[in-house]
């Protein structure tokens, strides 16, 4: 590998990005937006904080068809969570819980998966064949999440080259995790089961801005069927990310596309920083063959300890054990990403798989300062055997933790010798990335035997093509021959209301930029009015634009309208308020003279501007203002 370091994140160049082998592909995870969940017919979308019950399950790995176990299963296994879901009877039922087999796959979302397939020029499959993956995380009751592979290949525009999808899947969705502490997970389950898309990408992208403008492109492509869930939780991307000469890392579950470019610089720089810790070890001759560690438990040499975390373990009869990495001397000083070292690497393996979840959960003589006094360090580094070339790391909880604890520091640090793990990796808030689990392999994929294959008959898949929507960026082009306000461009042409604007546009011949205002800032506005709704109903949208070219409301009387709808639950064209015609204001100016004061304020500089109030209160909603205004200037000018 060359010398290159990692600079700065805003520092690095597109050429930095080619010189270290950034690659990075996306798995984009979409929820439809479907009536009933993918295997059963709960109600999907049904978010609820309420449970009515508690189910403890521990998870155990299967073999697969070949008789082999997965390598995230075993590592989960060794966990020894009690999982807990928190359920209510309103959105879960027996299917869920794995009491009863799956309904036949949900139609309405098969066909949402059909048409995004398409739209991704994919090829579909003949049949669709349900398939289990393997998760012991917990977050799945049964164990296994059902999948289906819907369609293979497919690509999308990308500034002057093309992106190609690997696949995409239809999948039902995990629970939604509550806590995670010690060898307790809590989950709550009314997302479990809601239908899912996969959109797996090729690793095209080549440095990590490309990988979020990749991302933003996939994600206005299925936002534009009006078809797919949106807002908080609805989607979340998989990244993965490799260097030359490392290996492919996934970070799990990124809840927004705009952290995607800090996060794979920083998974990029540690994979990076990873392969140049592994030359060092070669240089100081450790390699995997003669890697060397020795654990002992030192309990008793730290009784008398004043460092707090070790101090309060002792206190609860807890213990305490040390683990000897040969020939690592400063190494766990290693920076592997921004302000981050090898040392967290190790601390995240003990934190995930011992779950000694309460940081910090080790201790190092690479850096003695805030942790037991020099002379504990001496007197544990003579009594276990450590030399002046060696690092000594301290960790401390119940018995069967440490013991699993130590085992995983020294199987971590046997891995710097290879390089990059492979491995699952969170995505901190922070902007680095932090241990999840071990990468899952093929072992965790097996056929499911409660579903039979279903096939796609070419009927279906004409009858789909023949509704595709036109493509966003096509909608895009339109909006702005139409002079349509730059910030309501891009939120329509990937709206569900896109098809109303066309008919509003088209077909009643109102002008578009009013339809826009109406569709996209209007219910921007009501938010501002503190008014709670979590949609407006498309009908409601498309009466008052109706309304509005039959004369029968002001443009000034939409919003009123709007408000009355989500405010009020109020929608009848019956009683809006008829708008006034620009020759008969002159009337409301003049009979709105006898409620003020003439003597007292007509002298006065506000006069007018207490006139133009009182008009206005009277024709609100029914006239355009600047009319009134003008009405109202020019009596004025006649009176006085």
């Amino acid at each position: 590998m060359n010398d290159f370091v990692f600079k700065p994140f805003d520092e690095m160049t597109d050429d930095d990005y080619q010189q270290v082998g950034f690659m990075s592909g996306l798995e984009i995870h979409q929820q439809l937006l479907t009536e009933k969940k993918l295997f059963c017919r709960c109600p999907a979308g049904m978010y609820n904080q309420k449970f009515d019950a508690e189910i403890l399950r521990h998870m155990r790995p299967t073999l697969s068809e070949l008789g082999e176990y997965d390598g995230t299963a075993l590592m989960e296994f060794k966990t020894k969570k009690d999982i807990i879901y928190h359920i209510n009877r309103d959105t879960v039922c027996t299917y869920e819980m794995d009491d009863t087999p799956p309904f036949e796959i949900n139609e309405q979302a098969l066909d949402i998966a059909l048409e995004i397939a398409l739209l991704y020029q994919s090829a579909t499959t003949d049949e669709i064949h349900i398939a289990r993956k393997q998760y012991l995380d917990g977050s799945i009751p049964t164990g296994f999440q059902r999948t289906a592979i819907v369609s293979i290949g497919g690509k999308i525009p990308y500034k002057d080259r093309m992106i190609d999808i690997i696949q995409l899947s239809i999948e039902e969705d995990s629970c939604r995790e509550v806590s995670d502490v010690g060898h307790r997970r809590v989950y709550i389950a009314d997302r479990l089961g809601m239908p899912l898309l996969e959109t797996v990408t090729a690793p095209d992208m080549k440095t990590p801005v490309e990988v979020a403008e990749v991302g933003k492109i996939l994600s206005n492509i299925v936002k534009s069927t009006g078809k797919v869930r949106t807002g908080a939780g609805a989607a979340r991307e998989d990244v993965n990310v490799s260097v030359t000469g490392g290996t492919r890392i996934e970070i799990k579950g990124v809840p927004s596309l705009k952290r995607i470019p800090l996060l794979t610089y920083n998974e990029a720089m540690r994979q990076w920083n990873l392969l140049r810790l592994r030359e060092e070890l070669k240089k100081r001759e450790i390699t995997t063959e003669i890697f060397r560690s020795k654990s002992d438990h030192v309990t008793r040499l730290l009784r008398k300890t004043t460092y707090t975390p070790i101090a309060a373990a002792l206190q609860e009869e807890k213990v305490v054990g040390s683990v000897i990495l040969r020939g690592f001397k400063g190494l766990l000083n290693w920076q592997t990403q921004t302000e981050t070292y090898f040392s967290k690497e190790i601390s995240d393996r003990v934190r995930v798989v011992a779950c000694l979840t309460t940081l910090p959960n080790i201790i190092h003589s690479d850096s003695t300062s805030e942790t037991i006094s020099i002379a504990e360090w001496q007197k544990v580094k003579k009594a276990i055997g450590a030399t002046d070339k060696d690092t000594v790391v301290i960790v401390w909880g119940n018995s069967m933790d440490v013991d699993t604890a130590m085992k995983e520091i020294a199987i971590r640090a046997k891995e710097a010798t290879l390089g990059v793990p492979s491995e699952t990796r969170q995505a901190l808030k922070d902007g680095t990335t932090g241990f999840e689990r071990i990468l899952p392999g093929p072992e965790r994929m097996y056929p499911d035997t409660d579903l039979p294959p279903k096939r796609i008959p070419d009927e279906r898949i004409a009858k789909i093509k023949s509704q595709l929507p036109e493509y966003y960026w096509e909608r895009v082009k339109w909006y702005k021959k139409l002079g349509v306000p730059q910030d309501c461009i891009e939120p329509l042409a990937i709206s569900k209301l896109a098809l109303l604007f066309k008919k509003a546009v088209k077909e009643f011949g109102v002008n578009p930029k009013l339809v826009a205002v109406v569709l996209i800032q209007l219910p921007k506005r009501l938010k501002k009015m503190q008014v709670e709704f979590e949609s407006i109903e498309e009908n409601v949208f498309e009466g008052l634009l109706r309304a509005y070219k039959e004369g029968l409301v002001a443009k000034e009387g939409i919003l009123p309208a709007l408000y009355d709808a989500v405010k009020y639950g109020v929608f009848d064209l019956d009683n809006l308020p008829p708008p006034i015609e620009d020759k008969d204001i002159k009337g409301f100016v003049e009979n709105s003279l006898t409620e003020i004061r003439v003597k007292t304020l007509r002298d006065e500089d506000n006069f007018e501007a207490v006139y133009k109030g009182i008009v206005m209160n009277k024709v609100r909603g029914r006239i355009d203002g600047t009319v009134v205004s003008k009405a109202v200037i020019k009596y004025v000018k006649e009176i006085k």
